[in-house]
């Protein structure tokens, strides 16, 4: 009896000392569980405040681009339409070069921000899925081949000078850019719309996924798609842009040796003394009012040397848009014929806005290297300060229309005073 109480004895401790391990366990399991609750929350908000910063940087630096690429092609189109100075042929293309990255940037760049913006998730629907990628495909290849019409014109104008004016008509010109603008629908809105660009499989998909657009092409329309967008138009711009730098320094070489051959022809006409009565040409005369010139306003030299320059710049812009738009069309062509091949979100976001990039980089180009767009564009950025500042402007108007008022009262007193002398005088006299 006495060992079978000893032995509940134990037990009960036994019991009691388990109850208190697993109590000290359970507390140690909620501590360990608050705080791993605590450091998830945390790093939940680590997380969150990470992403607004990281929207928030995507937010500024696509709207910077956006509005870069509206106001400084609108102030192309603007300058050009102001100044009857940059009315030439060369011109028009770059103005109808500035309407198609102006409309780039409204209708390609706001859909690709608002799918950037928002997560990946498409919002307008399916049909405008459908929209959004035929008007990006058809602005880009409107924007390239401007540029390859712009290193035609410019070829003809530097190589065939004298025939420049026959080649390069206005009828010509509106028939370069009706088929400019016309030609890229058979790339973009035709075959998008008719389901030729990607496979079954994806048009099913997209069906089942409306809030996903994403352009996924097949290897056919990749392969034509890009070559009739890119590659054959910049094979052709880099073989004008190769032959004009030729012709360029050769008519440069040449200009200096006519120059080199006149100094040494007068040289030697000087040595025999010939040069007394070839250079004894009559002087004008001083008290003439009208002197005529000798020589024409422009020279073939200094001709040569603005077309020159006009090729110079016309050619960084097309290096820039080769050096913005290759990483995209690359990725575009390697993707499509590589199944293997994938890329994360993060590089296709930056091939296409590098891309996009190039909209607003081309009134940059103008506005540094050419002196005409220069002296154009302060003076439209002047006018369009003036009308918008109508405060100071109505200031000014009111300091002037005092300093008016101030004068007539002066006026008004001075011929007061003078009048009542006269009739003071004139009664003197009088009572005289």
């Amino acid at each position: 009896m006495r060992f079978n109480e000893t032995t509940l004895l134990e037990e009960e401790t036994l019991d009691n000392t388990t109850a208190g391990l697993s109590a000290t366990s359970l507390f140690g399991e909620l501590l360990l569980d608050a705080g791993q609750r605590g450091a998830n929350a945390s790093e939940g908000e680590r997380r969150e405040v990470e992403y607004v910063l990281l929207l928030t940087a995507k937010a500024l630096v696509m709207g910077f681009i956006i509005l870069c690429a509206l106001f400084g092609n609108l102030l192309v189109i603007v300058s050009v339409m102001r100044h009857r100075k940059l009315r030439v042929i060369t011109n028009y293309f770059v103005v109808s070069l500035a309407l198609a990255d102006m409309l780039v940037a409204l209708f390609a760049m706001t859909f690709n921000a608002s799918v950037e913006l928002s997560g990946g998730r498409w919002l307008f629907g399916y049909f405008m899925c459908d929209v959004w990628n035929s008007l990006d495909v058809f602005f880009s290849t409107v924007s390239i081949l401007h540029l390859c019409c712009i290193s035609v014109d410019r070829y003809y104008a530097i190589v065939q000078p004298l025939d420049y004016p026959l080649i390069m008509t206005n009828l010509r010109l509106g028939t370069m850019l009706s088929v400019v603008w016309c030609s890229p629908t058979v790339m973009s809105f035709l075959p998008i719309f008719a389901g030729w660009y990607t496979t079954q499989e994806h048009l099913e998909y997209r069906r089942n996924y409306p809030d996903v657009c994403v352009f996924q092409v097949n290897k056919f329309y990749a392969v034509i798609s890009s070559g009739v967008s890119f590659w054959v138009p910049g094979i052709i711009m880099i073989a004008m842009y190769y032959r004009i730098y030729r012709e360029a320094d050769r008519q440069e070489r040449m200009l200096y040796r006519s120059k080199v051959a006149a100094a040494l022809l007068n040289k030697h006409l000087q040595i025999n003394g010939i040069s007394a009565g070839l250079t004894s040409l009559p002087t004008v005369d001083q008290s003439s009012p009208d002197p005529q010139p000798e020589e024409p306003p422009m020279t073939s030299s200094s001709k040569m040397k603005r077309e020159r320059k006009a090729a110079r710049t016309l050619g960084i812009i097309m290096s820039a848009f080769l050096a913005c738009w290759l990483p995209f069309f690359l990725w575009y062509i390697i993707t499509a014929l590589c199944d293997s091949c994938e890329s994360g979100d993060v590089v296709v976001a930056v091939v296409f806005w590098v891309g996009y990039f190039n909209s607003a980089l081309n009134p940059l180009i103008y506005a540094y290297f050419n002196r005409e767009f220069r002296a154009a564009f302060r003076k439209t950025l002047e006018s369009c300060c003036r009308a918008i500042g109508p405060v100071r402007d109505l200031r000014q108007v009111h300091r002037k229309q005092d300093l008016v008022h101030s004068n007539a009262s002066s006026e008004l007193h001075v011929n007061n005073q003078l009048r009542n002398s006269e009739m003071t005088n004139v009664h003197i006299e009088a009572c005289i």
